[in-house]
């Protein structure tokens, strides 16, 4: 069946929508590089808060489940004594409850600035498509816990915002045809409450983060080594920071509520309720257009519009043993173990699910029999990629090699591998460089560096690819230097000589180093290559072998 449009005109929507959104998470993607370039330097790319967003929401969540406990204990969970017990936490154990009530307030807010802020990098860095549509989708309830909860949190003080917050909750609620009775009303007269509303709230305020905790955990599912705890010692600084904050801040109330007047003014918390000023100003079903829209537009984000995914990686049983490493290496859970069906000698055999493969080739570069050198048969892995295979990557550095030694004029020659997503190889150009893009630079086996060295295609290698801490795959550069430093499996072979290889992982924005890095690359090659004497790289690796 024909996927091309009917007629011409009909595809002009879809690409002007594309190239609108691509142009927009292009300058929200350069805005949060260099970000995490200026952090880089301050914490170091391991301690870096924007590489661990995800995990510092999870550090934000047990602080507040953590402080909430404890003021629970405390809380009078009744009409009259809720607002004073509170008080009496605040300002007659300001050391203990009233620190504890700080930290539970600042957690929240910044549980819900790590979650817009990871969400965006999500955005900008383009990690929403795909199979990773999942993980996406499954963060929009989570949105809407994270608000209930926080908002529900501010109802339990009693105090004039929570006043305020009550009534024009209610009355947006109201606005909504599935209540008999206006809700709103309830809290417009002295004496319409009672102490079952309290404990209403408390249950509600327990019962949604655990709700909470479980859609955290739906929305990790299909992510193999989800990071969900930060360095400790970005953990440290964060803990000590909020500490710090609630200090010189502490939380307060803003007067006990009085049913009997009607609040005009009070202090918002931006971060939860940056929506209320609204209702003075909108009607409560334009406010309710105003969500729903927002947050349908969030939940469709990842088919708008309409691309192809690359196909997935596919297994070829007769070169497959089942050493399970691709299955180890697969950032996705995408491969699977199951026992062998083709009656060779072998207990088990991969399996891709193609729903959760996004065609990085990592698992390609894991497999034990990705090696170049093989000439009795073809160059046919356990396991390889449909629009890139290995033997059609063997055949490009073949391709590149004439040309390369060509441009070289004798002097040292570079070849570099970078990845799609990462820093754009266009900062390589010049004589004795030539470069090769992939899904993803785990994918090249190591076997692969040995072979452009050992065969005498380059007198270097260099590996470029995303900023270090923002892999496009997530764990890329890590399996990378694993089996570069002889640490995982599969890995470089002790007789290829580090010196030779290079590694850049300076990003999407970061040509400016590639280039000058290369340059200095290319200049302890010829250094090198002076020492060899006359055959160069090619009689050093010899030697080596």
């Amino acid at each position: 069946m024909s996927t091309k449009p009917v007629a011409g005109k009909s595809a002009a929507p879809a690409r002007g929508a594309r190239t609108r959104l691509s142009a927009t998470r292009r300058v929200l993607r350069d805005v949060f590089l260099h970000l995490e370039v200026s952090f880089d330097r301050i914490f170091g790319a391991r301690n870096n808060p924007f590489h661990h967003l995800g995990a510092l929401g999870y550090f934000f969540y047990w602080i507040v489940a953590v402080t909430g406990i404890y003021l629970y204990i405390l809380f009078d969970t009744s009409l009259a004594g809720a607002y004073s017990s509170i008080e009496h936490l605040t300002h007659a154990q300001w050391y203990l409850g009233g620190v504890m009530r700080s930290l539970h307030r600042y957690a929240s807010d910044a549980l819900v600035v790590v979650m817009v802020l990871h969400m965006a990098r999500e955005f900008a860095l383009d990690r929403y498509h795909g199979m990773r549509w999942f993980a996406w989708f499954t963060g929009v309830p989570i949105l809407w816990l994270v608000s209930a909860a926080g908002i529900g949190g501010y109802w339990l003080v009693w105090d004039r915002l929570a006043q305020y917050i009550a009534v024009m909750t209610m009355e947006w609620l109201d606005w909504l045809p599935i209540f008999g009775e206006s809700l709103a009303r309830n809290f417009l007269t002295v004496g319409s409450l009672g102490d079952r509303f309290f404990s209403l709230l408390v249950f509600l305020h327990i019962g949604v983060p655990l709700f909470l905790l479980f859609a955290m955990w739906i929305h990790l599912m299909r992510i193999a080594r989800a990071d969900v705890n930060p360095p400790r010692a970005l953990a440290a600084g964060t803990m000590l920071t909020l500490l710090a904050v609630s200090l010189a801040k502490p939380a307060l109330s803003q007067g006990p509520a009085d049913l009997s007047t009607v609040v005009a003014s009070v202090g918002l918390d931006w971060f939860y309720l940056a929506l209320y000023p609204l209702f003075d100003l909108w009607s409560a079903g334009w406010i309710w257009l105003l969500v729903a829209g927002a947050t349908l537009l969030i939940a469709i984000m990842p088919w708008l519009p309409r691309r192809r995914d690359p196909p997935p990686a596919v297994v070829d049983l007769a070169n497959c043993n089942g050493c399970a490493r691709c299955f180890a290496d697969c950032p996705y859970g995408a491969v699977i173990m199951q026992p062998r069906s083709d009656g060779r000698p072998f207990e088990r055999e991969a399996m891709v699910n193609a729903a959760l493969c996004t065609a990085c080739g990592i698992c390609a570069g894991a497999c034990p029999t990705s090696t170049p050198f093989r000439r009795a048969s073809d160059l046919v892995p356990g396991i390889d990629l449909v629009d890139l295979p290995l033997r059609e990557l063997r055949a490009r550095i073949h391709a590149l090699a004439p040309g390369l030694k060509e441009s070289a004029g004798g002097g040292p020659r570079v070849l570099v591998f970078g990845c799609d997503a990462g820093v754009p190889l266009g900062a390589t150009r010049g004589a004795g460089v030539a470069a090769l893009s992939l899904p993803c630079v785990a994918m090249l086996p190591p076997s692969f560096i040995d072979y452009v060295l050992h065969r005498g295609v380059a007198d270097g290698v260099m590996l470029a690819g995303c900023a270090e801490g923002a892999c496009f795959h997530r764990l890329g550069i890590d399996w990378t230097e694993a089996r570069l430093a002889r640490t995982r499996d599969p890995y470089l072979r002790a007789r290829v000589p580090r010196e030779r290889i290079a590694l850049c992982w300076a990003g999407a924005i970061g040509e400016k180093r590639l280039a000058a890095e290369l340059a200095a690359f290319r200049e302890r090659l010829a250094a090198l290559d002076a020492g060899d004497g006359d055959d160069g790289a090619t009689e050093a690796l010899r030697r080596h072998g």
